[in-house]
């Protein structure tokens, strides 16, 4: 069945915030080992503090977020904030701004790690307990999820058990779709996959460090552009991600300003969150069961 989003735009745009620091591994937490260096390629034999790790995650949080919030409202930007709970609890001030903006938080996770590892009652408690913190923390229980990177055979019947609208650990096409998952119990519920991308993600400063704020600029740019022209015969939608201690750099956040500026210079482009995307899509497209 085909439709189209809303006033006829041409393509969605969502604008994905990820919120981590403060909820990576880390000794103090009681894990094993610390948060790994990805960017300098620092691999330790024995566990100890990586005080300067530690401080590259509070820089997101001290310097990034204040960078990113401010792009945000001068281009009146809707965002989706995919926060592990924990770093919005220990980051309260971040948490009433995004409140404040009437932005969405999705579930990153309870602490910023890996389930994959995780028995089905551990997951489920995961799960469980990431939604109850950013319902306490902001007020609202999140209705999507993002693992990080990896998640179990059984974690989008959790999510549908647990009462979630939508998942986000896909990277399968340029618009949502729906999904039938089958519960424990042997009956099925439809839900809503809403992809993400992670091509276009500032991520690959933190994996590339010698990628310039100029090479992402022109790749998540064209993105978009080929997107916008796709749209004028089928909706498309595009993910931009970007995390608060990457793209929140001074020499980075022009970036972002460049991109948000040529979005705007584009007609028919409906930039929204991830909820709102996946609520559009299920009125117009019946689910399959």
């Amino acid at each position: 069945m085909t439709y189209r989003w809303p006033d006829g735009a041409r393509l969605a745009l969502s604008i994905v915030v990820n919120v981590e620091e403060g909820a990576q591994m880390s000794l103090q937490d009681g894990d094993r080992a610390p948060e790994p260096v990805d960017e300098l390629g620092v691999v330790l034999k024995k566990p100890v503090r990586m005080h300067g790790n530690e401080s590259n995650y509070r820089y997101g949080i001290t310097e990034g977020a204040p960078r990113v919030l401010r792009l945000l409202d001068q281009h009146g930007v809707r965002a989706t904030w995919t926060a592990a709970a924990v770093a919005l609890e220990r980051a309260p001030d971040l948490a009433r701004a995004i409140v404040a903006r009437g932005d969405e938080v999705c579930c990153h996770g309870h602490r910023w790690v890996h389930q994959f590892g995780m028995d089905e009652a551990q997951e489920r408690d995961f799960i469980r307990n990431a939604a109850q913190s950013i319902e306490r923390t902001t007020g609202t229980r999140p209705s999507g999820w993002l693992s990080r990177y990896l998640h179990t055979d059984a974690t989008r019947r959790l999510l549908a058990e647990e009462g979630f609208a939508y998942h986000m650990d896909d990277y399968s096409a340029d618009a949502p779709f729906w999904d039938t998952v089958e519960l424990g119990d042997g009956s099925k519920r439809p839900m809503v996959i809403v992809p993400y991308a992670m091509d276009s993600n500032d991520m690959k400063f933190w994996l590339t460090p010698a990628l310039t704020p100029d090479a992402w600029f022109a790749y998540a740019r064209d993105t978009f552009d080929e997107l916008w022209s796709e749209g004028a015969t089928r909706p498309r939608m595009m993910s931009l991600g970007l995390h608060l201690r990457i793209i929140g750099r001074p020499g980075r956040i022009g970036a972002l300003r460049r991109f948000l500026e040529h979005v705007r210079s584009r007609p028919d482009v409906w930039i929204t969150n991830r909820r709102a995307i996946a609520d559009h899509f299920a009125r117009q497209v019946p689910a399959p069961i």
